[in-house]
């Protein structure tokens, strides 16, 4: 077409009425599909030649647009109540993930032409705070879904995260106002995007499950206005980055060297605040309708989100109830709620061809659990809230365990903190009360008070009214419930009080 003195690229969304017909011909019956196709359109705009850098940046923020509603759509069948399977799992995850990613580096790139001072980016200098904005918020989405998974992070985005505010500074944009989407409430400014991703990263979504991941972004961006953000230490302050660096944000542990890149920030008033919202749902038994956090949670999983993010923001880092000492030593790990069925129930040693079966190897150990370090990760089963039966190399016994925090590395590597449950767990056959002939399998841990027990059970089982009884050494045990504690995928830890009877 240049050929010829045409001054349009050679690109069907160069053209309003083609470019409008493609985005109707969405399939909207199928949002996987249909943000497969739009993050195709956006790597193609932004990777042609020939548009002009204000068209270029129309047209990404037309396809972001065009994107939202499927996006939404994918983010709310993420977190269904009944679980997707695996399959699906993946399927929207890497629809998500990938989209963010494209749409993130697309942005980056116009950045960049500002960055560049390249000819005609100047007639595009209207449309930068918003281009910066979306630019942070992509990829602070991106950041946010590669924990969804545990990792492993990619810090090539943290350094164009982190380069993208600086220049937002630089060009005095950090405090501009826009609207972020068409029809979305309040506005935003790049200052808030950039705050909004760092205090997400600083507070340890590695120990979250992916549910409570999302409602504590939520979270953080009801609170974000709060945040403060400097360019030194002082009180309060408990994190710190390098914009001149690609770095995820650390806490302030000792004062880092003083650099024109150092940004030092925390949550400021949103300490108290969540601490009281926390009251109010404690108090009330649920989220107050004025807090805007997209959906409705349940009080124990939101109060979980709240006590975490106050225990990571406050100004002492939190400390470990028991000392750790460092070790190294192989560590013969089953998972799931069959899996540990499993090894304790003939106690003989793992069958490492068993795909249910790994050899990890323990870091540090303390009374109150493990550090280990997973050579290889076998499918996508290991998140925060797996159960696991685990046996030290040498060891006869078994010790029931839960992982409590998650970082995958890159490798096919992980390293996780897992917690102690019990040390003598007890596979059982239950009796349920009242009804005839009916058993079920379960793992008893006896607890410091002699008259309560946790039981792990397969889920359903745990019914409040409803007994389990139990006949060993002569004696006859009933179970009166009490509350379930923790629920995993394939199990439920129920707590009961014990009765005992002599048989």
């Amino acid at each position: 077409m240049k050929l010829f003195g045409g001054s349009k690229p050679d690109h069907p969304l160069a053209d309003p009425k083609e470019a409008r017909r493609l985005l109707e011909a969405l399939p909207g019956n199928d949002p996987v599909k249909a943000l497969d196709e739009l993050m195709h359109w956006v790597e193609s705009v932004a990777a042609v030649e020939g548009f002009k850098p204000e068209a270029r940046i129309q047209l990404l923020i037309m396809l972001d647009d065009a994107a939202q509603p499927f996006v939404r759509k994918l983010g709310k069948e993420y977190f269904t109540t009944g679980r997707p399977s695996r399959f699906q799992e993946n399927r929207l995850w890497t629809a998500l993930q990938g989209y963010w990613k494209q749409a993130g580096y697309a942005y980056a790139r116009s950045v960049d032409q500002f960055v560049q001072n390249a000819k005609g980016i100047e007639a595009a200098k209207a449309l930068l705070p918003l281009l910066v904005v979306r630019t942070l918020r992509s990829f602070a989405q991106q950041i946010k879904w590669m924990h969804m998974r545990y990792g492993p992070i990619d810090l090539a985005s943290w350094g164009v995260f982190n380069s993208v505010y600086a220049f937002a500074e630089a060009r005095q944009l950090a405090q501009s106002k826009v609207t972020v989407y068409p029809g979305s409430s309040g506005s935003s400014t790049p200052q808030l995007e950039f705050l909004k991703g760092v205090i997400f990263s600083a507070s340890a979504p590695d120990g979250m499950l992916p549910l409570e991941v999302e409602l504590g972004e939520r979270l953080i961006a009801e609170f974000a206005p709060r945040f403060v953000l400097a360019n030194a230490p002082a009180p309060g302050l408990v994190f710190w980055s390098d914009l001149a660096q690609a770095m995820s944000p650390a806490r302030l542990s000792r004062a880092p060297q003083p650099s024109p890149g150092l940004r030092c920030f925390g949550v400021g008033a949103a300490l108290e605040e969540v601490h009281d919202l926390a009251e109010r749902v404690m108090v009330g038994g649920q989220v107050p309708p004025e807090i805007n956090l997209g959906g409705t949670y349940e009080p124990h999983v939101a109060l979980e989100v709240m006590r975490h993010l106050h225990l990571h923001w406050s100004p002492q880092a939190p400390e470990r109830k028991t000392q750790r000492h460092a070790v190294k030593s192989r560590l013969s790990v089953a998972h799931g709620f069959a899996g540990v069925l499993g090894v304790l129930g003939d106690g003989d040693t793992l069958d490492f061809d068993n795909q249910n079966s790994e050899s990890w190897i323990v870091e540090n150990v303390s009374a109150g659990g493990f550090g280990a370090v997973v050579p290889q990760l076998k499918g996508d089963w290991l998140r925060v809230g797996a159960l696991l039966a685990l046996q030290p190399e040498g060891g006869t016994n078994w010790v029931l365990g839960l992982v409590r925090r998650v970082n995958k590395l890159a490798g096919q590597q992980a390293r996780v903190g897992i917690e102690t449950l019990s040390k003598m767990p007890m596979l059982l056959r239950f009796a349920v009360a009242g009804v005839a002939s009916v058993t079920e399998q379960g793992v008893l841990m006896k607890s410091a008070d002699a008259a309560e027990a946790r039981i792990v059970l397969k889920p359903g089982v745990f019914t409040p009214g409803q007994n389990l009884e139990m006949a060993h050494g002569g004696r006859s045990h009933i179970y009166l419930p009490q509350a379930v504690a923790e629920r995993g995928e394939d199990y439920e830890i129920a707590r009961f009080r014990e009765l005992i009877k002599e048989s």
